[in-house]
């Protein structure tokens, strides 16, 4: 039986993304931070075969290549110093490998992932850029994936470039820019990048990573009415971090005092995402995942609060009830008590700590 491919699937309906490999892999003890290279898929392969998998059964019908950050500039920046001795092509060939494998276990798609390349700070140019994407297109094409996701740029420029380079594969393109509603990093409105992107051949648009889900939905609204002004539709896309990023700037959860090591006080619940979900789909935006901080469950409250719209339920929604309903089951009467919708949406949990948070950011790290 021939897989939907993602357009289909869009006009059909919603579809899930997966979550954020490179923290849970770093907290799991596979990726380094700071560099946040994916050599994992070489060194650890079955870290990330189980973290697809998880995703897989929490509903994700796309597995996404861990190919973050994977370009040969990239890659040799941290070199020997991270235990990095692979080349992109290495790494992208054993990336394709490991999420097809976990995309046939169901009927999820295989995404090839690139992301912004250090040589483009650096002022090499776009003949450099392009050469960097390319090797992984190159890969991405031979190994059969299903579509390119061009994420986390911080300049709609770079983004065009890339956008235009892998267009060249002949295979649909979603592309997400890391910025918030103060634009990308040279203060291109998030409307003008949306329709830049669109205009150069993205056939999906949106946001990822750097801000938390409503902070991105904020950003998804505006390029939504810049789109729909200039007579452009895209299919939108919303892929935010796991963390509340209130206060922050142009470096969104970068500038939290806790970043990277100590985020969890910061990390959303599964009800913050069923609310997000909700939000994003009747937006208009029908590809919805996330990003960093994004663990499994996380993708299951995706999956549980659409379950209407896509006419089932994921398989981890077997050990589950939405909206805390298992509690019913609990021998003490007064967690049972702790069910259902109203609770849960009310509910304003409490870091716990003995002492007041303060919920500074560094705002002269821009």
């Amino acid at each position: 039986m021939v897989k939907k491919g993602l357009l289909e699937r869009l006009r059909e309906g919603v579809v899930i993304g997966d979550g954020g490999f490179v923290i849970a892999l770093e907290k799991r003890g596979y990726v380094t931070g700071g560099p946040w290279t994916p050599e994992a898929v070489i060194e650890n392969p079955d870290a990330v075969r189980q973290l697809h998998r998880e995703f897989l059964r929490a509903g994700s019908d796309v597995m996404q290549t861990f190919t973050f950050y994977s370009t040969d500039d990239k890659l040799k920046l941290g070199g020997n110093e991270v235990g990095n001795e692979f080349t992109c092509s290495e790494i992208n060939d054993a990336a394709c490998r490991l999420a097809h494998e976990v995309a046939n276990e169901g009927d999820a798609l295989v995404a090839g992932g690139v992301t912004q390349c250090p040589s483009y700070t650096q002022g090499k140019g776009k003949e450099v850029i392009q050469d960097q994407i390319r090797d992984q297109i190159t890969v991405f094409v031979s190994k059969k994936v299903d579509f390119i996701i061009c994420e986390f740029f911080m300049y709609i420029e770079e983004m065009e470039w890339v956008i235009e380079e892998v267009k060249k594969s002949g295979l649909p393109v979603a592309a997400t820019m890391c910025i918030g509603t103060g634009g990308d990093h040279r203060g291109v409105p998030p409307g003008e990048c949306a329709i830049r992107m669109a205009k150069a051949g993205a056939d999906v648009v949106g946001v990822n990573c750097m801000y938390d889900p409503y902070m991105t939905l904020d950003t998804i609204r505006e390029m939504k009415r810049a789109l729909d002004g200039a007579g452009l539709s895209p299919f939108l896309m919303t892929q935010p971090n796991g963390f509340y990023t209130t206060g922050t700037g142009k470096y969104g959860y970068l500038e939290c005092h806790e970043y990277p090591f100590a985020m969890e006080p910061r990390v959303i619940t599964r009800f913050d995402v069923h609310k997000y979900a909700r939000e994003a789909y009747d937006l208009g935006v029908r590809y919805i995942g996330g990003c960093c901080g994004f663990e499994a469950y996380h993708t299951r409250a995706i999956a549980e609060e659409l379950a209407k719209e896509r006419g089932k339920l994921p398989p981890a929604s077997a050990k589950h009830k939405t909206w805390g309903g298992c509690n019913q089951l609990s021998a003490y009467s007064f967690i049972a008590k702790r069910c259902g919708r109203e609770y849960w949406e009310e509910l304003v949990p409490s870091s716990g700590r003995p002492k007041k948070p303060t919920h500074e950011v560094n705002m002269n790290s821009n």
